[in-house]
């Protein structure tokens, strides 16, 4: 069951959580600023439902809270770190904030990231971009965990990938796994004991189904595009890897731990005004905004938006009547807040 709650009671809530894993007091701030932030947002499947997993991980000593990114290698506008298997939201939000910075001085930055941890929501940092006024795109590999086109067991990531575009209006955001469905989303419907709208993978005797539990069990998700989804996430693994140096989806198959534990990621920002002014590059956005709001909808009452309009919506929407959380995450949240 949904309940909503306040937003910085959820954020305080997962601050505490942190503290009791051993954070520091910065650490957790920002940690918690962003699990709340995605459920704000409406992204509850890499916001509060991450918590307990975060918490297991740190247990078990798959992420390492001492650990900082580390600067192995840098030439012109493109720096390389060691993530040394720390807390992913934090080794992302430095990338992305030193691909930012290399921006502001050569128009492009790029930050490629080995040996890190889950970063939760991948469009956060691309928002991260976006809201300091520059074009982010960021994307990760992760292990297998959908079949490569053509296959009947997982062989490739869904290897998240995003961009955002800064507008006076707000930011135009993409956040997309390569999978018809992220493995956290067919968390959220499952718990709500709900179906998926489309078809998002096969069950455990290869048929097409929208059971969302059944697709976690067969660990078949369906690829975003079929064919083209699954050469898209192919193709973003090995970049991410070479670009970083680390390990592939295959080498983290190999080391087992799971949840992108040891993956590589890439953080690029780039000046929307480098050759165009403000004013112009401002206007062709919403021409083309105002285009896609005067496409005709499928059905009565219903309206076309460009991506992240839906997600400023709901996080306008979700400060004002609280966060809408599974009754059961908040529990498991709540325990491990408490526990000293």
């Amino acid at each position: 069951m949904k309940i909503r709650v306040p937003y910085e009671t959820v954020k305080q809530t997962v601050r505490q959580v942190m503290l009791n894993l051993g954070l520091t007091e910065e650490q957790a701030e920002l940690c918690a600023e962003t699990h709340a932030q995605s459920s704000l947002d409406g992204v509850e499947s890499h916001g509060l439902n991450r918590v307990p997993r975060f918490a297991d991980y740190v247990r078990k000593g798959w992420v390492d809270i001492h650990a900082r990114p580390e600067l192995v290698g840098a030439k012109g506008a493109v720096e390389n770190y060691d993530g040394h298997l720390g807390i992913g939201i934090l080794n992302a939000r430095f990338c992305m904030d030193r691909a930012i910075r290399l921006a502001g001085r050569h128009g492009i930055g790029c930050a490629a990231l080995r040996n890190t941890t889950h970063w939760m929501r991948g469009g956060t940092y691309a928002w991260q971009a976006a809201e300091r006024g520059f074009i982010g795109i960021c994307w990760t590999n992760t292990e297998s965990c959908m079949p490569m086109w053509g296959s009947r067991v997982p062989g490739v990531g869904n290897n998240p990938f995003c961009m955002a575009i800064p507008r006076e209006k707000g930011p135009i955001v993409l956040d997309m796994a390569m999978s018809q469905y992220a493995y956290g989303k067919l968390g959220v419907y499952r718990l709500a004991g709900k179906e998926l709208p489309f078809p998002g993978g096969y069950d455990k005797n290869g048929h097409l189904t929208a059971n969302p539990g059944a697709i976690e069990e067969s660990g078949r998700a369906l690829p975003a595009g079929y064919w083209k989804g699954s050469g898209m996430a192919i193709a973003l693994d090995l970049a991410a890897a070479v670009m970083a140096n680390g390990r592939t989806g295959a080498d983290m198959d190999r080391e087992g731990r799971g949840s992108c534990t040891g993956c590589c990621q890439i953080f690029i920002a780039y000046d929307p005004y480098l050759f165009g002014g403000r004013e112009e590059i401002q206007a062709k956005l919403s021409s083309r905004v105002a285009a896609a709001d005067a496409t005709e909808p499928d059905r009565p009452g219903g309206r076309v938006t460009c991506p992240g309009e839906r997600t400023a919506a709901a996080r306008a929407r979700n400060r004002k009547e609280g966060v809408p959380v599974d009754e059961t995450v908040w529990r498991q949240v709540l325990k491990l807040a408490a526990e000293k």
